[in-house]
């Protein structure tokens, strides 16, 4: 292996390394609908991520909160995705889409789930249960039976 080869190997196992320390992730939807006091008033759409963010800077680094332009439920609004940690996704933990994303209690019950491991690692609270939804590209894909043919 000579040293431009080494030094890719290198750079390769420390993003891999990176990844697996990747924490749990909320997506906050500011887009067209989630975060709109026009479409949604008396909710605090600001508070409401300065809350998710307080609570991952409590986390000690198991929370990053971000947010996004429009990702598509506009429906479903205020939509907030938890993707799963590395330790979580290695566990099988894969995005979960959050819907109606509107009370204090509900963005409390998302930011304690995250911080306590979120997908993978733990289960989402009952009074989260309800809001679980597909996300878009799930919405789209085909059902199919048993024997997979088109529902």
């Amino acid at each position: 292996m000579d040293d431009e080869q080494a030094g890719a190997a290198a750079l390769a196992r420390t993003r891999i390394g990176a990844a697996r320390e990747q924490p749990c992730t909320l997506v906050v939807c500011r887009g067209c609908c989630c975060g709109d006091s026009r479409k949604h008033p008396g909710i605090d759409h600001d508070g409401q991520v300065a809350r998710l963010r307080a609570a991952a800077d409590e986390s000690g680094g198991r929370l990053a909160v971000r947010t996004s332009t429009c990702l598509g439920p506009c429906g479903q609004a205020n939509i907030v995705v938890v993707q799963p940690s590395g330790a979580g996704r290695r566990r099988g933990g894969r995005p979960t889409w959050i819907a109606w994303v509107r009370s204090d209690d509900s963005t409390d019950d998302i930011a304690t789930w995250a911080a306590a491991g979120g997908p993978g690692l733990t289960d989402p609270p009952p009074a989260l249960e309800s809001h679980v939804v597909p996300s878009p590209a799930e919405a789209r894909a085909p059902t199919r039976t048993r024997r997979g043919g088109r529902r």
